[in-house]
């Protein structure tokens, strides 16, 4: 797969988003990184449009081929779903609106597929996505390396997904 993935980690406070590239020998780089913030003082609504507003110029600044966002798993208190459920549909919204295909990846997936374990911890995702994208430091904060993580898992997935399809045609032989 070669092209560029937007990942993101939707939050209503705080959202993360990281752009990959990949060129046709498999390298993954990061092309473009950041985190869009909510006041906690100001209205939902008036957050969720901030949300929306920003990423729509990600998409038009950067043009992504695909993006993948982090799918709903809550350990939170009920009041921290609502506004992250309402956030990520904007996200969807925006990304739908940019005609970009989504995926979608639940945490236990992107660790798996980064570290090889379901429960690996925040370091271990760290030192994994360092290595993946050839980063000299860890990358911060956390909520766009939890973006970056989830475009890496779209990008692995999508090559397994696609050598599965030729192998099924005989082209993998």
């Amino acid at each position: 797969m070669n092209g560029s993935i937007l990942g993101i980690d939707p939050g209503v406070s705080e959202t993360g988003w990281a752009l990959l590239n990949a060129d046709c020998s498999g390298a993954l780089k990061l092309g473009a990184c950041g985190l869009i913030t909510t006041p906690a003082h100001r209205e939902l609504p008036e957050r969720l449009r901030d949300i929306h507003r920003s990423l729509s110029l990600v998409f038009r600044e950067h043009q992504p081929d695909s993006v993948a966002i982090e799918e709903m798993f809550f350990l939170k208190a009920a009041h921290t779903i609502r506004g992250t459920l309402q956030a990520r549909g904007v996200i969807l919204l925006a990304a739908a609106e940019a005609r970009r295909p989504i995926s979608e990846y639940n945490p236990r997936t992107v660790k798996l597929t980064l570290t090889g374990s379901g429960s690996a911890g925040k370091p271990q995702m760290q030192r994994a996505l360092q290595k993946s994208l050839g980063l000299a430091d860890i990358l911060r904060p956390d909520d766009v390396a939890d973006a970056a993580a989830i475009a890496v898992c779209h990008w692995r997935s999508s090559r397994m997904r696609r050598l599965k399809v030729l192998d099924s045609f005989g082209g993998g032989r």
